[in-house]
Formats: structure tokens, sequence, C-alpha cells
């Protein structure tokens, strides 16, 4: 077992959105104050810092309920688009300020088999028990919700439901809007490290091995997912895809645009914590990930630890799964100061 929480201050270096040179190891990149748009500026930390996210929860569907909670379907807007999602709030009295709350961010399922009230089940279930609203959603193109699936590396889209999602909780009546955490697996470790960064100011998030931090590792580790399923000849994501390879090529740690979409150059200014859960027998997500971006956080202050699994898999399951989700709660608990 690897536990590491580690904290330092770090030094900022100015991006320019012309050419520049490659960041020096250890030293961390601002983004300008005012970035001026460019072919495909969406995808860069910048962009995402400097738009607004503004939603309400739509009316609230009652599903079922247990001793614990009360669970609901439930939707919102993100760019115009109707994005649904799994609600639950405890049973009980509320506190004073609202309970605190967790944006759930689903893993790579492919979009035309995930389902809203069959996936991440227990996960759900175990967060929702311990007195946390429970915001589940179907990220855009993924079941009911409106959109194309927009995937999580060369594109923002999730990124927005994500920040989307986090308002909606904050404009609830029984959310803590000062209370609200991100929990993300797999693919969402990207979407929720990326949302992390272009929101400064969120308490505490946990991903769940996690994929793709600095980009450079996508290079060097890859993935193995059998489930995937590319998107089709016609789609609009394969369309932007390629647009996007033709304006400013595959990734390059040396590219001036690149450099902007990667989160890790922005953690300048981040103030919340971050907790990771990784598998050594991850056969999907090499658990280099991880230990790579902890690494890059041990030259920064943002609070960070890892806790490594001989066993469970990309899902972190059996007695491994009961253990990082006691971790995982106790740390929103401390972190969302319940």
């Amino acid at each position: 077992m690897l536990v590491l929480i580690v904290g330092a201050v770090f030094a900022t270096l100015i991006i320019f959105l012309s050419p520049s040179p490659a960041l020096t190891p250890g030293l961390v990149r601002e983004p300008s104050p005012t970035p001026t748009p460019f072919p495909f500026s969406e995808l860069t930390i910048p962009s995402l810092r400097s738009r607004s996210y503004q939603s309400e929860l739509s009316e609230l569907e009652r599903l079922s309920q247990n001793q614990s909670y009360t669970s609901y379907l439930t939707s919102y807007d993100s760019d115009g688009l109707k994005i649904n999602g799994l609600l639950t709030i405890p049973d009980g009295s509320m506190p004073a300020q609202g309970h605190p709350a967790i944006v759930f961010v689903h893993g790579y399922i492919p979009p035309t088999t995930y389902k809203t009230t069959q996936n991440y089940n227990s996960y759900l279930d175990y967060f929702a028990r311990n007195g946390f609203v429970v915001f589940k959603i179907d990220l855009r193109g993924h079941d009911q919700s409106d959109g194309e699936p927009g995937g999580a590396y060369y594109s923002s889209d999730y990124v927005i439901d994500t920040l989307n999602a986090y308002s909606a909780l904050q404009n609830a009546d029984f959310v803590n809007p000062q209370a609200i955490g991100l929990w993300g697996h797999s693919m969402a470790g990207n979407v929720t490290f990326r949302s992390f960064v272009a929101k400064a100011d969120i308490p505490a998030i946990v991903i769940w091995a996690g994929a793709v931090y600095s980009y450079e590792d996508m290079q060097k580790y890859g993935l193995n997912d059998n489930s995937y399923r590319p998107p089709t000849d016609d789609s609009e994501r394969r369309r932007k895809r390629e647009e996007l390879r033709a304006a400013h090529g595959d990734f390059d740690k040396n590219s001036a645009f690149w450099q902007q979409v990667v989160p890790t150059n922005y953690l300048d200014g981040v103030s919340g914590a971050i907790q990771i859960h990784h598998a050594l027998d991850d056969a999907v997500v090499n658990i280099g990930y991880s230990r790579d971006l902890m690494a890059i956080l041990d030259g920064t202050d943002i609070t960070h630890e890892l806790f490594e699994y001989a066993t469970g898999g990309h899902n972190i399951t059996g007695s491994s799964f009961n253990q990082a989700m006691s971790r995982s709660i106790e740390f929103f608990k401390r972190y969302l100061k319940t």
C-alpha cells in the first residue's frame, strides 16, 4: 500500500498563444487572463476558465426510496443540451447549510449500452448511504441525454457537462454550494481533473483508475479497453477529431496549442485536494498514469494522495472496493467539511 500526501510551493510561467518553448520539468505555466479565440481554443484550459457555467436541476421524478435516501430522475441544461442524471437525496434532517454533494462522472461505457439506472449502482449507493447528495450524470450522447458523445481527451464537451452539473447542484436549495466534490472513474479521471483545474475552487475530487493527465502519459502508456467502440465515419465526433488533427496535429509537448490543453500546466491557484485509487492489476489503465500525476503534484502545494491496491482490476472490485470506498468517503467528509 502506498500513501503519498505531499505539498510544496511551485513556480509559474506564462503561456502565450504564439509558439513557445517546451515546459521546463517541474514548472507550471499560467494562462493569459484574456485568451483570444483561435481554432479549437475551446479545448484549452484558459478557455474553460474564462467561460461561465450556469444551470439548474429540472423537476425531480421520484424513482425509489430506501431507509437512507430517495432516488430521482432529473436533468439540467448544458450548452443548450438536456443532460439527464440520477440524483439521490439523503432522508432525515438536512444540515443548516444543505447537504454535501458529489457530481459522479461515469467512465467509458459504449454510449449505446450505457443506462442511467443500471451502471455504477453499487458505487452510487455507497456514497448515498453515507449522507451525500449524489448526482450521477449521463454525459451527452449517453442513454437519453441530448447530443453526440464528445470524447474525453480531444474535446471539452464532458468537462462542460460536468461543470454545468456542478452549477446545477450549487443552485439546488438542498445542497451546500460550498461543499460539492467530483468523483470520476477511468476516462472520467481526465474529465474530473480537467474540471478541477478549470474551476480552481472545487474543494475535493476523487479519481478511481484514471487515465490521461499530462497527455505525454497517453503516449507513454496508451489504453487497453476492449469495450471501446470508435465513432462512425459519419459522426460529428470523428469529423471534429479530423479537423483538430488538421489544425494542430497530434499531441506535441512543444506545441503552443497543446501546452494549453494539458491541465498539469495550469496548477497555479488550484486550491482543492485530490485523492486517487488504482489497482496494480488494472489491465485497462496502467497505474503509471496515477504515479506520474503524483510526481507532478509533488512539485505543487496541492494536497494529494494515492492509494494502490494489489488486486481489484480496473473497477477496483472485491475487498479492495470496500477499502477504496471507505477512504473516498472519509476524504470527502474531511474536505467537504461534513
